[in-house]
């Protein structure tokens, strides 16, 4: 089938809408008439080439050993929600008119990370950035006579996506599928990062820094772990001003500016918990957070940084003296399949905000201009409605 899509063909390229064409889906695999894509930073990561590896990075890859993937042309988005059009042989957990949000990692349910509950860490996300599905290694999406690479192998920036039912979760059909989408990826990232990676307890001190579309649900993870005190960190005054709604009880405009206000607000303790959720991650922004922590604290680092950041200033007799921990996360270190229908159930209790999230609605045609406004920071989320 053909249909609209967005596609990026280079670092630095304007997004273009084109016509694709899509294979049924085959064994595994499922069609879904997609609703809803939230536009998150991980998507402009490869415009702006942070997250692709130069010639010399390249090199050494396959110097290693490691495969290169063709990162273009991409097809992009991983964040969304839809509906069940059609389902290929042997699909048994959806049905056609299921609804459904998009989980940028399929778990195999099968592997040591999956059956030990780490799903977020399941070895089929090694084959994210491949062209070829992880269901059978054959192509699904075509631009003319180039397959495409579907960002995170779901592609969302399109009217439909085939994907395998592992990338899949079904969701009650009466929520509505624009909040679906935010669980796809931004709130479960964020609500677990700020919450269950960081290790947050009742009465601690948080400090989140970049309250975007991850960081705001940061903000919200830490309040409904019990968090007494919540800095937002932003040189956005739009965020900052957002903040508070969502849970932040003080705010500061950055990390080296926090410090003082929080040494004032912990009588000198320093803060519990430090979350790092920038779009784009500086190097030298870690060791403004390690001094942030108080002793035995967490600093849990979920935004990216850009590759070419291999380099890291740390103060590490501070770290070892003081016992600090400093830790990546991946999904908040949530499980999607669970985590999804839980903050989605949060929502309808109104404990969870999800509405107040989305600033602007685009539609596909305007991705550009959804891009533009993610890069200035005009959205704690934009989504690209395709109603």
């Amino acid at each position: 089938m053909k249909c609209k899509a967005a596609i990026l063909r280079g670092v630095g390229v304007d997004w273009e809408v084109a016509e694709i064409d899509l294979d049924p889906p085959r064994a595994g695999e499922v069609l879904v008439r997609m609703a809803y894509a939230g536009v998150c930073h991980s998507d402009e990561h490869f415009y702006s080439g942070d997250s692709v590896p130069s010639e010399d990075m390249e090199a050494m890859m396959r110097a290693a050993g490691v495969p290169v993937p063709e990162w273009f042309p991409m097809l992009g988005g991983h964040e969304g929600s839809g509906i069940v059009e059609e389902v290929g042989p042997g699909v048994t957990t959806l049905k056609p008119g299921d609804h459904v949000a998009i989980s940028f990692f399929p778990a195999c349910g099968n592997c040591r990370w999956c059956v030990t509950g780490h799903t977020y860490l399941c070895d089929v996300g090694a084959d994210i950035y491949s062209k070829n599905m992880t269901t059978d290694g054959t192509p699904r999406r075509h631009l003319g006579d180039e397959d495409l690479m579907a960002m995170m192998q779901v592609g969302t920036f399109a009217e439909y996506v085939v994907a395998s039912e592992r990338s899949l979760v079904k969701i009650n059909d009466w929520i509505p599928l624009e909040a679906a989408s935010l669980v796809s990826c931004g709130v479960t990232t964020g609500f677990g990062s700020g919450s269950v990676a960081a290790g947050t307890e009742v009465g601690d001190t948080v400090v989140v820094v970049g309250v975007g579309g991850i960081g705001m649900n940061a903000v919200q993870g830490a309040k409904a772990a019990g968090a007494k005190t919540i800095v937002a960190v932003d040189p956005n005054e739009f965020k900052r001003q957002s903040a508070p709604t969502f849970g932040a009880t003080h705010t500061s405009t950055d990390a080296g500016s926090a410090i003082e206000l929080v040494k004032e607000l912990t009588w000198g303790v320093m803060a519990d918990r430090v979350i790092l959720t920038p779009g784009v991650l500086p190097a030298d922004l870690i060791m403004v957070a390690m001094m942030l922590l108080r002793k035995g604290g967490t600093c849990v680092v979920t935004g990216m940084a850009k590759l070419t950041d291999m380099m890291v200033p740390l103060i590490l007799p501070d770290m070892v003296s003081s016992c600090k921990t400093l830790k990546g996360v991946l999904y908040g270190e949530m499980n999607p399949r669970e985590a999804m229908p839980r903050l989605l159930s949060m929502y309808e209790a109104g404990t969870l905000k999800l509405d107040e999230l989305v600033t602007q609605t685009y539609k596909l045609d305007d991705i550009n201009e959804a891009m533009r406004d993610l890069r200035d920071g005009k959205n704690i989320r934009g989504v690209i409605t395709f109603g």
